[in-house]
């Protein structure tokens, strides 16, 4: 039940944001995946280190999988 509130929070942060839609694709990836890598880790109980370490590991494959998606269009 935690992690469904947690991601339903996070999609309703980065879907209900207006600068979301002047963003590159790779900045949009980087969001989301640091969202998602923080909540990964928030759910999965890590210490505080560990849940800023899958954050920012989220936002960097993320960063880099928009980036390639939006060479792609």
């Amino acid at each position: 039940m935690r992690s469904i509130v947690l991601l339903m929070a996070v999609a309703g942060m980065t879907g209900g944001c207006d600068q979301f839609e002047s963003m590159s694709p790779g900045q949009k990836g980087a969001v989301t995946g640091a969202a998602l890598g923080t909540g990964i880790g928030m759910v999965s109980g890590g210490s505080f280190g560990q849940v800023v370490g899958a954050g920012l590991i989220g936002g960097a494959a993320g960063y880099i999988g928009g980036t390639v998606i939006g060479n792609k269009n």
